[in-house]
Parts: C-alpha cells; structure tokens; sequence
C-alpha cells in the first residue's frame, strides 16, 4: 500500500460535501443539545436535514400529574419546532417508549430503513462507546445506528425488505470523548441554545444557563488553534472503519 493511499484510509472522511444528513437522536432534545450548531450550519450551506427520534420521549415529564401519553404529545411538538428553527426539513418517528430500547439488531433493522429509504451522504448518532454513559437508550441508539451504517448497503438487509441498498459515506458520532473532526459553530452558537430553549419541558432557565457555560468552554477547547471560536466535535469514520478495523480509535 502507497503512503498516500495509508494516510487516506487513516484519515476521517470529510463532511464537508454532504448534501443530505440524517441526525439520529434517542430523545427528541438530543441533536440540539450534542450537534445544534452543525446541524445549523450545515443547513445554512444548502444541506438537507433530516431527523430521527427513536423513542418518544414520554418518561421526560418535570412532574407526576403529566402522563405519559401527555408529556410524549408536548415533546413531539417541541422537537419539530427547534429542529425547524434550526433548518431541519423532514421528522422520522419510530415507536418506541423512552427507556424501552434493549434490542440492539432489530433496531438497527428500523434505522436502515429509514437510511435506505431517504439515502444520506453522512449520519449521525450519539457515540455508545462514551464512557460512562448509563442511559442505555443512547448506548442502544448509537451501537444500532452504527450497525445500520455499516450494513444498509448489503442487497438484502434488513431481511424482508423492500428498499433499495445504499451506502452513507461517513458517520459522525456525537457527544463522543475521541473526536477527530470539528465543525465550526461560532456563528450558530446562539442559534443552538434557542433551538434548545425550544424545549421547555426539559430545559429550565438555570439548566440551560450551566450547559451554556460548559458548552462555550468544551467549544473554545474544540476550537483552539483552528482559526475559528467555537466548535463541536465528532469521532468521524467510513463503513470501511466500523468493522474489524483495530485502528480505528487512532483515526
């Protein structure tokens, strides 16, 4: 193998020509919290966002006189309003109850679908390999959505179906402690905090007041030496690095 062609496969695929995305998120809040500045920018450039929210969301209720049934109805209008205020065109569902999610091949089944079906250049999805991580819903999302990068481009997976193959070119994990790409969100931070803000069944004035502080802290650290002001970053990898690839953390 040439130099060239090992620094390429060494090197994270670039997201810089994506024309359609599809930012996948446990909860209906997750993608502004973990990428709300990327998903701004990348709109601003003309890409196409999509969204999809695995589970409803409907244990996220501030008190017990709010049902489940109730507080799933409020959220969902709460994430079709900030994902639109941050240029998301298009909201996929799946029926799943918050805190449900244990199977991790069949979900992945559902997400290929939905890739196949409206064929992104990247997706995106929390990173389940994050330490510490103890919401099983994002470690189930993340290691379900790998899968199905990695494999809605086989003829004939899921089993059954009948969508057409296709192959995103990258994935981008989120809210992930080994990133190898940052975007810059220094135009888009604020738009970021009033996407989140949207949300107001989850986000009180003193929460978002602490994540503002950590998230301009964590992005001037993304940042520094990169010539820009605030970042957001994700560990970035092709189909060819999901999949008995021992050096894909060094990527």
């Amino acid at each position: 193998m040439e130099l060239s062609e090992m620094s390429a496969l060494m090197s994270p695929p670039d997201l810089s020509g994506c024309r359609r995305i599809l930012c996948i998120q446990p909860h209906p809040d997750d993608n502004e919290v973990a990428m709300g500045g990327t998903i701004a920018s990348f709109a601003e450039k003309g890409c196409e966002i999509h969204y999809l929210t695995v589970t409803s969301g409907d244990l996220g209720a501030a008190d017990a006189h709010t049902s489940s049934a109730g507080i799933a109805a409020i959220r969902a209008l709460e994430l079709e309003a900030a994902g639109r205020s941050l240029g998301a065109t298009a909201f996929h569902q799946l029926d799943h109850g918050d805190g449900t999610l244990e199977h991790i091949p069949a979900l992945a089944g559902e997400i290929a679908e939905v890739i196949r079906t409206m064929q992104p250049d990247a997706v995106f999805c929390p990173d389940p390999w994050l330490s510490y991580e103890a919401h099983y819903d994002h470690i189930v999302t993340g290691r379900a959505a790998a899968h199905a990068f990695l494999s809605s481009g086989l003829p004939l997976y899921p089993r059954g179906t009948s969508t057409q193959p296709w192959q995103p070119k990258a994935i981008g994990f989120y809210l992930t402690a080994e990133p190898n790409t940052v975007i810059d969100i220094t135009d888009h931070f604020e738009r970021k905090f009033a996407a989140m803000a949207l949300h107001r069944s989850q986000f009180s004035g003193e929460m978002l007041a602490m994540y503002r502080i950590y998230f301009r802290e964590q992005g001037r650290q993304l940042a520094e030496g990169r010539g820009f002001g605030l970042g957001e970053g994700f560990k970035v990898l092709s189909p060819l690095h999901l999949h008995c690839f021992v050096d894909a953390r060094r990527i």
